[in-house]
């Protein structure tokens, strides 16, 4: 077990009443159903999608490096991390940024996760993750991880469990009762054998974590009730950076540099089939499962493009253009599935 204690809780820009005068205007709005939000990480730019068509509606500047995004439970606000100025918060229905979140200098701020109202977020510069409330405009607290490369979320809120993937340092961190903050969670650092887990998930019935450990194209195995890897897998893989269960147990990888998607059967441990998606290398792509689970959005940050795989077929069904040099990755689904 790691010992649990705080680091400093630092400034965030603007009045609490103004932002919460802010909060108001944007929650009497509503958002329109069945939007996919895509993170343009070479734009610096959100854009709101119509899935249907593929058609961009919008686009909102964001922090620079931007490289992951979340939405409230109601869709009408979303968050977008950057590794350079904090925090985004953007109105949808009015295609603006409201306000910036701003945890410190050196925090590189990667990851962001909605949960019973509150921001949950990676701050890489300081091996942390800390938790921000939009109605009130606070960091309310912040938890040292200690482990190099603190760098995505992974929330079990049925058990108060979250785990993070640190990427230098070979390792998952679980860290259990973290709704309760500093004082009511327990960490367990995890080693990882593999080199660089950075895509990661947890299997539907919450008893297995997975994650695709980057640099030797393998993926490890934890099993959350023992807090070890049980098994690792060797699937040659070129670099996967993402890694997303379905709701019916299928794990989806994607490679980077293969420029495919590995579908895998998650308990069998058996290959399905890789979809190929072009001959460029995705470039850090990304990977978001439909709540339906009927379809898989595909950002492909080196070929500009969103692609639409359908999940019985496994065949690329769609491909929405993002625009020359918009670098899509991340995505986040708001409104009807």
């Amino acid at each position: 077990m790691s010992r649990v204690r705080t680091v400093p809780r630092w400034g965030v820009s603007l009045s609490v009443a103004a932002v919460v005068a802010a909060f108001g205007i944007a929650s009497a709005q509503s958002p329109s159903p069945g939007r996919l939000l895509v993170l343009l990480r070479d734009a610096s730019a959100l854009a709101i999608v119509d899935p249907a068509s593929g058609a961009v509606l919008g686009r909102v500047p964001t922090g620079r490096d931007p490289h992951e995004v979340t939405a409230s439970a109601d869709g009408r606000l979303a968050f977008v991390a950057s590794m350079v100025d904090g925090i985004s918060v953007i109105d949808i229905a009015a295609q603006e940024e409201i306000r910036r979140v701003d945890p410190g200098p050196g925090s590189r701020t990667h990851d962001v996760l909605f949960a019973e109202g509150k921001v949950y977020f990676t701050i890489e510069g300081h091996k942390s993750i800390g938790r921000y409330d939009p109605s009130t405009n606070e960091i309310e607290w912040t938890l040292e991880i200690g482990q190099e490369g603190t760098h995505l979320l992974v929330l079990d809120e049925d058990t108060n469990t979250m785990f993070v993937p640190n990427t230098r340092s070979n390792s998952v961190t679980m860290i259990e009762g973290v709704m309760g903050g500093p004082s009511a969670s327990t960490l367990t650092v995890i080693p990882v054998p593999g080199d660089l887990p950075e895509g990661i998930d947890l299997s539907p019935d919450g008893r297995e974590i997975w994650t695709a450990t980057r640099n030797d194209g393998g993926v490890s195995i934890i099993d959350v009730a023992s807090r070890r890897v049980v098994e690792t897998l060797d699937l040659g893989l070129k670099d996967a950076n993402r890694l997303k269960f379905t709701p019916d147990g299928r794990v989806l990888i994607i490679d980077g540099e293969a420029a495919s998607l590995v579908v895998m059967d998650a308990a069998s441990r058996s290959e399905i089939k890789r979809v190929t998606l072009g001959s460029m290398d995705t470039g850090d792509g990304a990977v978001l499962v439909a709540r339906d689970g009927t379809r898989a959005f595909l950002g492909l940050r080196s070929a500009d493009r969103v692609a639409v795989v359908d999940l019985n077929t496994l065949e690329v069904t769609q491909e929405m253009p993002m625009g020359d040099g918009a670098g899509p990755g991340c995505m986040y689904w708001i409104g009807a599935s």
